[in-house]
């Protein structure tokens, strides 16, 4: 386990047991929903198929399991799943499918501090995390636990730039903070980091990046990431 202290987000603090319930839901409701939660299993699939089909995958956070189905589709594959709230845990623990029933063990933990040896899993699989830290220490502490549990590769998700969606967004905020009853104390938990940027905080971390994919290219700022530990890299190559 990392000697880091816990970082708690503020973003965090709002999932109590109704609100994991609210998120387990929302991704079906409507077609426009469950059409996305249908875009995101399939950039799931073909990342894991990047990773080299991990037998050991370590889903943080997991939410309410979203992704277990999916991840459970390879026979052999082990799916340890952790969040922050026990309350998600909970809820995940609850309505899970038949598909991954009896396939996954779960353990509450903080991605800033995981609660798990050096090279524990094959591959971590981070979905929609990082989009929720700003600050460039936060993100770098988690992508060195990442790097130091896993033995293999690193699968996530976040907000980059380049695309319609980012540059509406922040022409949105730039006409938010110029407006007459702007509250400067509004608080965002959502961000878009420039694509160069964080490809070097990967660097920095020891990873090299397998491959990526958008949501939906030039559009949508949502980027899936598969990242392989520097020195067990044979080299880097684009979708």
């Amino acid at each position: 386990m990392s000697d880091s202290g816990p970082v708690e987000l503020e973003f965090s603090r709002k999932y109590d047991l109704q609100h994991a319930e609210h998120y387990l839901k929302k991704h079906q409701d409507g077609w426009s929903r469950r059409l996305s939660n249908w875009r995101d299993q399939q950039l799931a699939r073909r990342a894991l198929k990047q990773a080299g089909e991990p037998r050991l995958v370590l889903d943080l956070p997991c939410g309410a399991g979203r992704f277990w189905a999916t991840l459970a589709e390879h026979p052999g594959r082990e799916i340890l799943a952790a969040d922050y709230s026990a309350d998600m845990l909970d809820v995940a623990r609850r309505y899970q499918g038949s598909e991954s029933q009896g396939r996954v063990r779960t353990l509450q933990t903080s991605a800033f501090s995981i609660d798990l040896d050096d090279a524990s899993v094959d591959c971590v699989f981070c979905m929609r995390l990082l989009h929720h830290v700003a600050d460039v220490e936060n993100r770098t502490t988690i992508l060195r636990e990442f790097h130091r549990v896993s033995r293999d590769t690193v699968i996530l998700s976040l907000w980059v730039d380049g695309n319609y969606k980012a540059w509406r967004r922040r022409r949105l905020e730039q006409r938010r903070e110029q407006g007459r009853n702007y509250d400067r104390n509004y608080s965002r938990n959502r961000f878009i980091i420039a694509r160069e940027q964080v490809e070097r905080e990967f660097h920095d971390a020891g990873f090299a990046i397998v491959g990526h994919q958008d949501f939906l290219p030039g559009y949508a700022m949502w980027r899936v990431y598969t990242l392989r530990k520097s020195d067990t890299a044979a080299g880097s190559r684009d979708e």
